[in-house]
C-alpha cells in the first residue's frame, strides 16, 4: 500500500478488518463500502442502520408520541414489493410486514395513538421527498388526522392536490415550493391568517374568493405566475379586502382602487388581418 504526500492511503484496503472490529466494539458486522466516486472511504453501517426505513411508533419501547416531535419523518419506507431489490433485505422485512398488516386488517389502534396526530398544534412536515403514490396517500392521511394544528410547514413536498384535506383550525401554512396550479387546490382553510404560497404555479386567482370568509391577513404568492399579470395586487385586494400584506408588501393606496380593464384605444389606423 503506498502513501501519498497528504497522508491519505491511496492504494487498496486490507480484506481483513478483524483488528479494527475488535478495538471498537464490533463483532460480526460486515463493512460497507461506499462507491460513490467522491468517498474513497469504508464506512462501518451504524447499529441503527437496520431501523432506517422504520417509524419511530413502529419501535419496540418507543413511548414517544407524535405531538412531542417538532419535525417527525413520517415518509414511508420502501414496499414490500421492492424487497428483491436491495441486498440487505432484513432491514425492510418489519418495515414490509407492518404495511402489509395494516392493510388487510387496519391500522392499529395502539399505533393511532401513539401518532396522536389529532392534539398536534404545531407540526413541520417539510422535506419528505414524497416520490411513490403511496408515500403521498400515507402523507394526506396524516394531513385528514390535524384537526388542532395551528401552525403547518409543508415546504418543497411536490404537493399537487390538497382539497380533500381540511385544516379547521389552522392559523399558518406554509406550502412554499410545492406544485400547487389552482387555488381550487388548496385544502379547506377556514381559520387562516397567514398563507405562503411562494413558488409553485398558480397561473390565475380563481378560487381566490372561497378565502373571502377567512380571517386572511398576509397572503404570499411571489414567483408563482399569476404574480405577473395585469392588475395583479388590485385584482387580490378586489378579492379579499381584509388581506394586510400581499407578497411581503403592505397594502398601497393604489391597491384599494378599483381595477379596470383598459379598452383600446381608437385610432385611425385600420388592421388588415
Amino acid at each position: 500500500m503506498s502513501e501519498s504526500s497528504s497522508g491519505v492511503n491511496s492504494g487498496s484496503f486490507p480484506k481483513s478488518h478483524s483488528s479494527q472490529d475488535s478495538e471498537l466494539g464490533v463483532t460480526g458486522t460486515p463493512l460497507s463500502v461506499d462507491h460513490s466516486p467522491d468517498s474513497g472511504l469504508v464506512s462501518t453501517p451504524l447499529p441503527s442502520s437496520r431501523f432506517r426505513f422504520v417509524s419511530w411508533h413502529r419501535l419496540e419501547q418507543c413511548d414517544v408520541t407524535g405531538d412531542q416531535l417538532a419535525c417527525p419523518r413520517v415518509r414511508e419506507g420502501p414496499i414490500e414489493e421492492e424487497l428483491h431489490l436491495v441486498e440487505d433485505v432484513d432491514v425492510l422485512l418489519e418495515r414490509g410486514r407492518s404495511r402489509r398488516r395494516r392493510k388487510v386488517e387496519g391500522q392499529r389502534w395502539e399505533e393511532r395513538l401513539q401518532e396522536n396526530w389529532e392534539n398536534c398544534l404545531e407540526l413541520n412536515l417539510s422535506y419528505q421527498d414524497l416520490g411513490d403514490p403511496y408515500q403521498l396517500e400515507n402523507f394526506v392521511r396524516i394531513l385528514r388526522r390535524l384537526i388542532r394544528v395551528e401552525k403547518l410547514q409543508l415546504i418543497d413536498n411536490s404537493l399537487i392536490n390538497l382539497s380533500s384535506v381540511r385544516l379547521p383550525r389552522c392559523r399558518m401554512l406554509n406550502l412554499h415550493r410545492n406544485h400547487l396550479v389552482h387555488l381550487h387546490q388548496l385544502p379547506k382553510l377556514p381559520a387562516v391568517e397567514h398563507l405562503c404560497l411562494s413558488e409553485n404555479a398558480i397561473a390565475s386567482l380563481g378560487g381566490l374568493g372561497s378565502l373571502g370568509s377567512s380571517p386572511l391577513r398576509s397572503l404570499n404568492l411571489t414567483r408563482n405566475p399569476v404574480a405577473f399579470t395585469q392588475d395583479y395586487r388590485a385584482r387580490v385586494f378586489s378579492c379579499l379586502p381584509n388581506l394586510e400584506v400581499l407578497d411581503g408588501i403592505p397594502k398601497l393606496p393604489a391597491d384599494a382602487l378599483p381595477f379596470r380593464f383598459k379598452a383600446p384605444e381608437t385610432t385611425r389606423i385600420c388592421n388588415i388581418l
